[in-house]
């Protein structure tokens, strides 16, 4: 009896490793404004699990991950895909890879992947997230990636929208230190 009890207890504690927890926040804009959001946590790992099936973007993660494994191998065609604005998409990458070089931009992307890496949140209004990693290669910097929920699946939001430019404000305030996770 006592066996089974440290199992169940084990198998609770390790699915609380990995669950994500979402809070509702709002961030004080200077001159008076507001932007409620979601705030969502994932486990300090998250950007290096790999899923137990086929890679799909499914969640705002997920998408990140299969983005940024296209991108990490050059594929700018497939990556471009992932975007609510494929064509202007392609050419970003293809005039940035032009300009940094085929390896230089397979190890930007490749560096999403590296253990020393977090994702820091998931910010969510609505249908769109932003991804906030802190990437320590170098100076430390953080950055982010916009997503947009479309008919089930999360793509790039490459589309100027309200709720983007909310999020883009999220994001400078976790840069200026206004916000931590």
């Amino acid at each position: 009896m006592r066996q089974g009890f440290v199992v169940v207890v084990a198998f609770l504690f390790a699915t609380s490793l990995h669950a994500q927890s979402d809070a509702t926040r709002t961030l004080e804009l200077d001159g008076g404004g507001r932007v409620t959001y979601t705030l969502r946590a994932h486990p300090a790992d998250a950007h290096a699990v790999r899923p137990k099936g086929e890679l799909a973007p499914t969640s705002a993660l997920d998408a990140a991950k299969l983005l940024n494994l296209h991108l990490s191998a050059g594929d700018i065609e497939e990556a471009a895909l992932l975007s609510n604005a494929p064509r202007r998409r392609f050419e970003v990458l293809r005039d940035y890879r032009a300009a940094v070089g085929e390896e230089e931009f397979k190890r930007v992307f490749a560096q999403y992947f590296y253990p020393q890496n977090r994702l820091l949140a998931e910010i969510g209004i609505g249908k769109h997230r932003l991804l906030i990693w802190d990437l320590q290669e170098g100076a430390n910097r953080i950055a982010g990636q916009y997503f947009v929920e479309v008919e089930g699946r999360y793509l790039v939001d490459d589309v100027p929208n309200d709720a983007r430019t909310s999020l883009r404000w999220v994001l400078e305030a976790y840069r200026s230190g206004k916000l931590q996770h």
